[in-house]
């Protein structure tokens, strides 16, 4: 779980609560550090403030729904109605105003995380004729079983997610390794190569795994 504030006491406060809840905790201090550990730890759910230095709460909140999907319970002494809707149109799943109960927000936090966990658990991911179970980490294509080892299914779920973006190798190997230890972009080239194998996917007419030059991949119309 990732807390994002500013002030060391109140992020020391609600990580401490955390903790005692039974939440593995990670703390950012500012949304450029928080952008940084939510893509090396991923982690299953962000407390966030709205008012941090460098990036601010609201685009940090938008950018994790793009990259990550993960639930959000924004944390903030900004309480107008504008300000709590700008949150929750950025992704926030939930919002705390400060002065806070702890034990109020470690209840919304569990709350959150019971509406997110299963649906994230049981949602098939689909295009064309090729479909993804990440709960039981199985692809079918055409309705036959398709091998794949644990990194190339990574690469497939997160082309999946980005919905058409395109997903930079760094994204990757981040995704991957998030350390960044033992692989290099050339190594995503060689999973999506044989990725693209085992699909039966051709480079050149690439119907689910489509090279934006330069930069990563992205998934195709199948």
């Amino acid at each position: 779980m990732l807390v994002v504030d500013d002030d060391p006491k109140i992020a020391d406060l609600v990580r401490l609560y955390l903790e005692r809840a039974g939440f593995q905790v990670v703390v950012a201090a500012d949304g450029l550090a928080a952008l940084k550990l939510m893509r090396e730890t991923q982690p299953a759910l962000m407390v966030l403030d709205l008012m941090l230095p460098h990036v601010d709460g609201t685009t940090v909140a938008r950018i994790a729904r793009e990259e990550a999907g993960i639930p959000i319970v924004m944390l903030t002494a900004l309480g107008s109605t504008r300000q709590r809707v700008s949150g929750l149109e950025a992704g926030a799943d939930d919002y705390v105003a400060k002065p806070f109960a702890p034990s109020e927000l470690v209840a919304r936090v569990r709350s959150v995380l019971r509406r997110a966990m299963p649906a994230r658990q049981s949602a098939r991911l689909q295009r064309g004729d090729l479909v993804l179970d990440p709960a039981v980490h199985t692809a079918k294509l055409g309705g036959r079983p398709v091998e794949l080892s644990p990194a190339e299914f990574e690469i497939l779920t997160a082309l999946f997610e980005a919905g058409g973006r395109v997903v930079t190798r760094e994204q990757l190997i981040d995704r991957l390794h998030p350390q960044g230890e033992g692989i290099d972009s050339r190594s995503i080239d060689v999973y999506v190569r044989r990725l693209r194998l085992k699909l039966s996917d051709s480079p050149s007419h690439a119907r689910f795994v489509v090279t934006a030059r330069g930069v990563g991949y992205r998934l195709g119309t199948g």
